[in-house]
């Protein structure tokens, strides 16, 4: 398992290290948001441990950041204590919070139950470019989608749409986040756009488009993946 940690302060970074590595973990540093985010997209990481206060990118804006692509299981360290801080970390996409100056063995009890439960219950494969839920199976690196394990073809929009709202199961986008997100420009005026792209998709994926299985329309809100 490839485990990225990321802290400017260089001396807790390696003091991690060595004791994820005494477990057998593979480790990747990072000293800031920026760094970490481009070790991500270069490599297959199973797990992230991101302190809060750093230059460059701060670990509240790089968990963002993060989780607009992949649901990587996600430790926040921060010398804060305050129930605040640890609500706004959890709400970005922190799955779990510890607080400086923390027990090495208690990090590494929620590395190992983090990574238990990335494998075992998460709706991702641990193959980092396959998506999940129920049977909708996105695989990104040979570009084939399957439904109940029947290949599915889309159009290079329809694929990122739904590749898009895949890898955030359950989480609503507008129409105007489908529309940036994928043509990565300003929306203007989308609706139509979106919406038309939204029903070829449902289409092709649900037996039932009327009574859908995966894509949901949240009424004046969005659209989201999910086993319903």
């Amino acid at each position: 398992m490839n485990v990225l940690v990321c802290d400017d302060d260089k001396e807790i970074v390696d003091a991690i290290g060595i004791y994820l590595e005494n477990e057998g973990y593979q480790i990747f540093k990072a000293f800031n948001g920026l760094e970490a985010i481009d070790i991500i997209k270069d490599h297959e990481i199973h797990l992230i441990i991101m302190d809060i206060m750093m230059p460059m990118l701060d670990g509240l804006r790089a968990t963002m950041k993060i989780r607009e692509e992949n649901n990587i299981p996600l430790i926040m360290l921060s010398a804060k204590s305050e129930d605040s801080d640890k609500i706004i970390g959890l709400n970005l996409g922190a799955d779990d919070y510890l607080t400086k100056p923390f027990n090495p063995l208690e990090l590494i009890a929620r590395v190992k139950s983090q990574l238990r439960r990335y494998t075992t219950l998460g709706s991702l494969e641990t193959k980092r470019n396959v998506f999940q839920t129920g049977g909708l199976v996105i695989d990104d690196e040979s570009k084939i989608i399957t439904v109940d394990g029947e290949e599915v073809h889309l159009t290079p929009v329809q694929y990122k749409i739904l590749k898009l709202l895949t890898a955030n199961a359950g989480r609503v986008f507008s129409i105007e986040d489908i529309y940036e997100r994928v043509w990565n420009e300003t929306a203007f005026c989308p609706e139509n756009t979106v919406s038309v792209h939204i029903r070829k998709i449902r289409e092709k994926i649900e037996i039932n488009p009327k009574e859908p299985k995966y894509l949901k329309v949240v009424w004046g809100v969005g659209y989201k993946v999910e086993k319903i």
